[in-house]
Order: structure tokens, then sequence, then C-alpha cells
């Protein structure tokens, strides 16, 4: 998403990309490798600056039109990560501008399970009453990620359902 949105903002656009502290998990590579690989092509994607937070604060310099985060929102709700996340979401929309935008794209739960961390997913639902109780107005619900076919019993990184993961995107604004 970081390429994309960077191409998206052009050379006179910028891209923060906000990350929490490295840590590292068995059999995959270090958590800044990805982002260090896009930041050392400045050539290209010379428009994205990483800020190490914390999540309860998002030190953006300046105002932002948009926050997005893919498939991890659900990771602000690890055990042990002691992140308040109505102060989490109160944080991004402190840093929108007025009208901005607050995208989520993350892995579905089974039904009935709220968060399930052992198979990095959250339930839809819960992450819209989280973000409407920060303030956020909701505008829409994409479905062009739903898989029918999973079920969320699978963890994401299971080899019978990675990559074909059921789902979902919510688009929530700040009050202009």
């Amino acid at each position: 998403m970081t390429r994309i949105l960077s191409k998206a903002v052009g050379a006179t656009g910028k891209v923060y990309v906000f990350a929490g502290a490295p840590v590292q998990r068995e059999g995959q590579p270090p958590p800044a490798a990805p982002i260090a690989a896009i930041t050392a092509d400045a050539a290209n994607y010379g428009n994205v600056q990483v800020i190490l937070t914390n999540f309860a604060t998002i030190p953006a310099p300046e105002a932002l039109d948009l926050v997005w985060t893919s498939q991890n929102y659900h990771d602000m709700h690890n055990p042990g990560r002691n992140l308040d996340i109505n102060a989490a979401n109160k944080a991004i929309l402190g840093a929108l501008k007025p009208g901005g935008l607050y995208v989520v794209l993350d892995h579905q739960s089974a039904k009935g399970v709220d968060f399930d961390a052992q198979k990095h997913r959250i339930d839809m639902a819960k992450v819209k009453a989280e973000v409407l109780a920060a303030g956020f107005e909701f505008v829409a619900e994409s479905q062009l990620l739903d898989n029918p076919a999973d079920d969320g019993s699978k963890g994401v990184f299971d080899p019978a359902i990675r990559g074909k993961t059921d789902q979902f995107i919510l688009k929530f604004r700040k009050p202009a």
C-alpha cells in the first residue's frame, strides 16, 4: 500500500508510514525490512517518510488528508500491547484535517469472535464501533475483498487460506 499511495500522491505529496517498535517474529523477515526497501529507493519513493510511534499519539508533521491501515488494526489489540484503542483512534482523529478520511482494511474474524490474536483477525463490527466511539463518521463499507468461503476459523498464515482471507474495508471521516 505504501508504494501505491506514494505514486497516488505524486512528487508534491507526502506519505508518512507510522510504525511501532519492531518485533521480530519467527520465520518472518525483520519488520522494518519491507519499508526500509521502499525508503531506500529514494528515486521512486522519495516522498515516503517513516515515523516511529506507540500509536497512543500520532506525531504527524502536518494535518493529514488520509490515514490508511491495512491488515494490522487487529494488532492494536494484541496482548501485551497495552494500548488504549480509543486513545489511538482519537489520536488518528486528531491527526486528520477536518473531512479527512480513515480507512481500515483487515481480516474478518470467525462469527461470534470479536478478536483473535492467534489468527490475526478482528470482527468488522468491533472495529466500526471503536472508530465511531472515537468521534468519526461512518462513510462506507466495501465488499471488494469479501470471501464467503473463508469462515475465519484458520489463521491468516495458514497455507489453505493465506492470500484468500475474508477481509473488510471500512471508510470513516473526521467531521468537518
